[in-house]
């Protein structure tokens, strides 16, 4: 527990982000899921959809370390690349 106001302060903060943190995780993990599920259902029209929608939430989440800025370029490319296969 703090002992001090900084500390407090500190404690503040860190449940803000947190929670702001965890939100932005899981609008990251649900625009991927959206975007799997219609490569899976075979509408290569619906998946471009879902990733156009997605890009930006994965590249946000990047931006704001969510995610490592390398792992939201590469999840996006991977998941273009599976779109681009569909045939």
């Amino acid at each position: 527990m703090a002992n001090h106001k900084s500390a407090e302060k500190r404690a503040r903060q860190t449940e803000r982000r947190t929670a702001a943190n965890a939100a932005r995780r899981s609008r990251v993990r649900s625009s991927i899921k959206k975007v799997e599920e219609a490569i899976k259902g075979g509408d290569k029209k619906k998946a471009m959809d879902a990733l156009k929608a997605a890009q930006p939430e994965i590249q946000r989440g990047a931006g704001a370390r969510v995610i490592a800025k390398n792992a939201g370029s590469r999840r996006v490319s991977r998941l273009n690349a599976r779109i681009k296969a569909m045939a």
